[in-house]
């Protein structure tokens, strides 16, 4: 009869320290959304932020003088800089304008509703209602392109709508490479040509 209560006891003991464990193994972190993220601030914020880009005309020594020209203005009602962070960067949350200016000083213009400057890799994201028109004319839209300042080269994955009025035309299209005069573009997919030239008779 002993064996037996000893037995059931050990029995008991056992149910109890294996409740006891799974207990003890369950998730009881408190998650806030999918995890808490990291809160990021920039180093630095510049309202009516207006920043030019400009070139020598010639090179220059260290101790030489020269004269230099205009290539770029930055303009933006907001600027945050996280020139702080590992990966180097600056935002324009409430959209920017760039002028820019060719050999010969015509003036051409970029507008984007969102943009980042990424300082190491010297690209600019653009985004939401970009719109790029050149002094000649043409306009390209489009809601999202990149702009790599070293090359001089653009280009967007998005759908966009290339208006040329030399020839008369609006093309559609989704994907496109081009240079920042547009003497150079290649679109990846076209949708058709509408002319827009009027009839001269």
């Amino acid at each position: 009869m002993i064996a037996g209560n000893t037995d059931i006891a050990k029995k008991i003991a056992m149910v109890f320290t294996v409740a006891i464990f799974f207990y003890s193994c369950q998730d009881t972190y408190k998650r806030v959304g999918d995890e808490k993220q990291i809160l990021i601030f920039p180093q630095g914020v510049a309202r009516e932020f207006e920043l030019t880009y400009t070139e020598t005309i010639e090179e220059l020594e260290s101790e030489d003088k020269g004269t230099s020209r205009v290539i770029a203005v930055l303009k933006s009602p907001l600027s945050e800089d996280y020139d702080n962070m590992i990966f180097k960067y600056r935002t324009f949350p409430e959209g920017l304008l760039v002028e820019y200016y060719d050999q010969d000083n015509n003036k051409s213009t970029i507008r984007a509703d969102y943009g980042i400057i990424y300082s190491q890799t010297n690209i600019i994201d653009l985004r939401g209602g970009v719109v790029i028109e050149t002094h000649d004319g043409k306009k390209l839209e489009t809601p999202q392109l990149y702009w790599d300042r070293k090359d001089e080269w653009i280009f967007t994955q998005e759908k966009f709508t290339y208006t040329n009025p030399e020839d008369g035309t609006i093309m559609d299209g989704e994907g496109m490479d081009f240079n920042r005069d547009f003497t150079y573009f290649k679109a990846h997919r076209t949708y058709g040509y509408i002319s827009i030239k009027e009839d001269e008779s």
